[in-house]
């Protein structure tokens, strides 16, 4: 109930109002102050590309690489090769992605990759499959872990980190039961044994690019007209056609490169069109949403009428298979099936995830961030083998710049909540 004040009027007369009404109205809300160039463009480049400090780390770790190795770091037979050996840390990277977007882990992805090249090679060199077969193989053996360790995980209600630790050692035993009584078995099939090693000819490798830039921009297109459709606030235009634009740049400028040694290599190909299709999954497609709602805030999601179980399960499947495709790519790129499964593989793609951006609390992040994180991983162990440096020194110095990229990414992100930009 609204208190009351009496009024006098001119002819002596009184008159009620509410106190409401004798209050002074409310100063006016001081316009937004505009956004500088620079301001839009820290803000809104920090998306699909990845994010601005660590694109600008990857750009200082190349030209510090450039000078210190008079030249030779962006020459195209050392690219290429770069590229080569990024093929399988991408793939595996990528399925890391997908499964912290839901805020779980796998610690099995590196132990999935090998388990699943030695099947391929395994079925293809000492029981005669075609190729095919045993690539088919390879991958539905990829899937079915995935789908043990998603049954484990959003259907018994087990912690990922338990049951995926558990398949971390189990698969590494399968490996080599499966190579037993020898360590390594060479690849037979020359069409496995080029999967990974080989250049896509000049049509191939130049059209492919062209088409996944082309449903890039046209992505970026459609997510704006949608937004604009909807009456949702937009970010300027010319942001998004910068971002275009860098990507014309980069893919322009890689395939001069590349074109001047064998050309485009083939595993990267591969890499780019997983990472094209995943980013299309997550950006246009109603499961994607689910993804990015279950790890946002999971309960959420269920009152929400999202199906949580099937898409963690559905999440984990298609993770273990994209380990199996590097896995694959790795076997490809040695020659051979190998019992030592290297645990780096698994930090190094997890550290991918996290330089390029992805939340390891799930619900934020980009596929695109693979990029930028297996480039700045590969260039710094490039770089450094190209220097004369020992493995040792390479792992310290990953260390460091994954500690200083996630670093300076949490005191952007916390500067632009304080400030809310």
């Amino acid at each position: 109930m609204s208190s009351e004040v009496v009024e006098s009027n001119e002819s002596g007369m009184t008159s009620q109002s509410t106190a409401s009404d004798t209050l002074p109205p409310p100063p006016a809300t001081p316009p937004a102050a505009p956004q500088t160039f620079w301001g839009v463009a820290s803000r809104y480049l920090r998306g699909d590309l990845g994010q601005l400090p660590v694109l600008l780390t990857l750009v200082l770790i190349a030209i510090f690489f450039q000078i210190t190795t008079q030249g030779f770091f962006f020459k195209p037979e050392n690219l290429s090769n770069l590229v080569l050996q990024i093929a399988t840390l991408g793939t595996v990277g990528l399925a890391s992605v997908l499964v912290l977007l839901i805020g779980e882990i796998d610690l099995s992805l590196g132990a999935v990759a090998y388990t699943c090249g030695a099947v391929t090679v395994v079925l293809s060199t000492l029981h005669g499959w075609n190729a095919v077969a045993s690539l088919l193989a390879g991958l539905a053996a990829g899937a079915l872990i995935g789908l043990v360790n998603g049954i484990f995980i959003a259907v018994l209600r087990v912690p990922s980190f338990i049951v995926t630790l558990a398949g971390l050692l189990g698969y590494q035993g399968l490996v080599i039961h499966l190579l037993s009584p020898q360590t390594t078995l060479l690849i037979s099939d020359n069409t496995l044994a080029n999967l990974a090693t080989t250049y896509a000819d000049n049509t191939l490798g130049i059209s492919l690019p062209v088409i996944a830039i082309v449903l890039y921009a046209a992505g970026l297109l459609y997510a704006r007209w949608s937004r604009l459709r909807t009456k949702l606030q937009v970010a300027p235009a010319w942001t998004m056609w910068l971002r275009i634009g860098v990507v014309i740049v980069v893919a322009v400028a890689s395939l001069i490169l590349f074109e001047n040694y064998f050309g485009v290599p083939q595993s990267s190909l591969i890499l780019i069109g997983l990472i094209l299709l995943f980013w299309l999954i997550m950006r246009f497609t109603r499961f994607g949403r689910h993804v990015y709602a279950v790890g946002g805030n999971a309960e959420a999601a269920r009152r929400a009428g999202i199906n949580v179980t099937g898409v963690r399960i559905v999440i984990f499947v298609l993770a273990s298979t994209l380990a199996a495709v590097g896995g694959i790519l790795l076997s490809s790129r040695l020659g051979s099936a190998s019992a030592d499964v290297d645990q780096t593989l698994l930090l190094q793609a997890i550290a991918t995830a996290v330089i390029g951006g992805v939340s390891l609390f799930g619900g934020r992040g980009s596929v695109w961030s693979v990029v930028l994180g297996s480039l700045i991983i590969g260039s710094l162990a490039n770089g450094l083998l190209l220097l004369n440096q020992n493995t040792d020194v390479i792992y310290m110095v990953e260390g460091v710049v994954l500690l200083i990229a996630v670093t300076v990414d949490a005191v952007v992100r916390r500067r632009s909540l304080v400030t809310g930009r």
